[in-house]
């Protein structure tokens, strides 16, 4: 360990370039990593619900369906809005009670059990079913121009609630990442004995968090779930053994005035001090993976992976950092 500590810290300047170099792939990776809002793919294969899908989409081509309420009174008006639906990319079949009585039979000779469930005032229903599952990238942007035809709140499909979900999810996730680094930069400025020292250090976070979520592009997808909470948790999770490092560091100064050298003995101090609580972390996060909600398997490897992304950005690029902004670090101390 004091041959790699030495190697960090007499060639810092390499490992901060090189350390900034890896995030332009990470972004890439982080873009092209799709993110699943389907919560029913993670359940296990012999739950009744996925064998009832299995068997719609095999057996009958149903991959996904939704609802729409139309206020059309007139059965003419109804076949021409179906004829907008038919030409969307990715809808399968369009049904309502129009398609069986046409133009000639008026609704008011059918029997009122059917008048009762196919008619609410001015309202029918017209069934649309999808060629793909509910959550495939097909469905969703067919769903999406469903709406531009029929109004949202006119159309009911477990799709929709998913694409529901995907907007919710995208607008807020920005926001609490935000509350949550601000709170932290206000912690850490108050902890620390200088202004710039919780910017390298929620810095460093920030670059793990990058890493992590790029290399998530090897699973070929995450769940909306893990990727709401995966940055807030490493966050969380990984920020004290930057704290850890950066005292050790100023305590290493005390007794030695040469930096690098200071920071080799901190970076060995750090590993020593952390590996067990990172591995257990590690380790408790690997353990999700055998539950039999497929779940609890995403989250477990992406924040499995967190834990090791930042105990090594904690070891390499934090001591690079530290060193090469070590004179504005005393010029902002308070």
């Amino acid at each position: 360990m004091k041959r790699f500590a030495d190697f960090i810290t007499k060639n810092y300047l390499f490992i901060v370039v090189v350390g900034l170099l890896l995030i332009i792939p990470s972004i890439i990776g982080y873009i092209n990593t799709r993110t699943n809002y389907d919560i029913l793919v993670y359940l296990p294969d012999q739950i009744d619900t996925i064998k009832g899908e299995k068997i719609l989409t095999e057996d009958f081509g149903i991959g996904s369906y939704a609802f729409v309420i139309t206020d059309m009174n007139s059965s003419y008006r109804v076949l021409q809005l179906e004829k907008k639906i038919k030409k969307i990319e990715g809808v399968q079949k369009v049904f309502s009670i129009a398609d069986v009585i046409d133009n000639v039979v008026p609704k008011e000779m059918l029997p009122n059990v059917i008048l009762e469930k196919l008619y609410q005032g001015n309202d029918s229903i017209i069934m649309v079913t999808f060629k793909g599952s509910t959550s495939e990238d097909e469905t969703i942007d067919a769903l999406r121009d469903l709406r531009k035809i029929v109004d949202a709140d006119k159309i009911s499909s477990m799709t929709a609630m998913v694409v529901d979900t995907m907007d919710l999810s995208n607008q807020e996730i920005l926001i609490y990442v935000v509350i949550a680094v601000m709170l932290c930069l206000v912690i850490l400025t108050v902890s620390t004995n200088s202004y710039f020292v919780p910017v390298l250090l929620l810095g460093n976070i920030g670059i793990a968090i990058l890493y992590n979520m790029g290399t998530n592009f090897l699973f070929g997808q995450i769940s909306y779930i893990t990727k709401a909470i995966a940055a807030v948790l490493q966050l969380g999770v990984t920020t004290d053994f930057s704290i850890f490092l950066y005292h050790k560091f100023e305590l290493a100064k005390e007794n030695n005035k040469n930096k690098q050298k200071a920071m080799s003995q901190a970076i060995v101090e750090t590993f020593k001090a952390v590996i067990g609580s990172s591995l257990t972390t590690f380790v408790g996060f690997l353990a999700l993976c055998t539950m039999d909600l497929s779940l609890g398997a995403d989250i477990g490897l992406v924040m499995a992976k967190g834990i090791l992304m930042g105990l090594i950005c904690v070891l390499t690029i934090f001591p690079a950092m530290l060193l090469s902004f070590d004179g504005f670090i005393q010029k902002t101390s308070h």
